[in-house]
């Protein structure tokens, strides 16, 4: 019988990156900053995870670091730690290596600070932590449909086998599922990366063949919040969903 599962009790939010698509709030606005109905995308991603009992929050910061830490001064739940890349960007996989000592061994939450989503029933989160088998899995990633997300044009990212392990996209096809930049991540995910900047891209591939990388369905809208014009089309699926 599978052993209870903790929820994670921290989660590290990437907010280091450059936002470089997101004009005309380029140079003056860091992109988790930006504003969807009247809240900043990273403010979204941090409420989520205090509604699911994530008491610290890392933050790696790098591109107009000072107004992130300036916004999220204050906020108490969940505690924010800031993990600082000012002196150079690290990348996905070296911003958690980074950040490891902040996080500590138990395995965490990973969520891009400007993934949006409207959940269905249940939380997506809290089905992340239920579903989450630390013996099998180094990661469990929430997974988007392609053809129901919103702003999302690309040809997906993973397939997903009906026990959840994953394949990555090959060069030329085309895939029913994109990462929506929520995860969780046991700290073994990221073994023997040295410090320094790296990517995760090696990292997906290394636990794909592992087969110690699985997927959950997302329940509900992802929003791909990655242009001015998507900010646009997530307020109306806000709207819409509130109506």
């Amino acid at each position: 019988m599978r052993r209870p599962v903790i929820p994670p009790k921290h989660a590290m939010v990437l907010a280091a990156g450059l936002g470089t698509r997101m004009r005309p709030f380029n140079g003056s606005v860091p992109k988790p900053l930006v504003k969807v109905g009247n809240k900043s995308l990273i403010d979204y991603v941090l409420d989520r995870l205090a509604a699911v009992g994530v008491e610290r929050a890392v933050v790696n910061v790098h591109y107009l670091a000072d107004q992130i830490e300036r916004h999220l001064q204050g906020r108490q739940r969940p505690q924010i730690v800031f993990s600082d890349e000012r002196s150079e960007l690290l990348g996905t996989a070296g911003g958690i290596v980074n950040a490891l000592p902040l996080l500590g061994d138990e395995p965490f939450y990973l969520v891009n600070s400007d993934t949006i989503w409207i959940d269905g029933v249940n939380s997506n989160l809290a089905r992340l932590a239920a579903a989450f088998d630390p013996e099998r899995m180094d990661g469990l990633l929430l997974l988007a449909p392609t053809t129901s997300s919103i702003g999302y044009t690309g040809r997906g990212d993973f397939k997903m086998a009906p026990d959840g392990k994953l394949t990555r996209r090959g060069e030329r096809e085309v895939v029913p599922f994109v990462y929506a930049g929520a995860a969780i991540l046991a700290p073994a995910f990221v073994a023997g990366v040295p410090p320094g900047p790296s990517s995760m891209s090696p990292l997906f591939d290394r636990a794909v063949e592992a087969g110690r990388i699985c997927g959950l369905r997302l329940e509900g809208v992802w929003m791909h919040v990655g242009t001015p014009e998507a900010v646009i089309a997530a307020e109306a699926a806000i709207v819409d969903s509130a109506a």
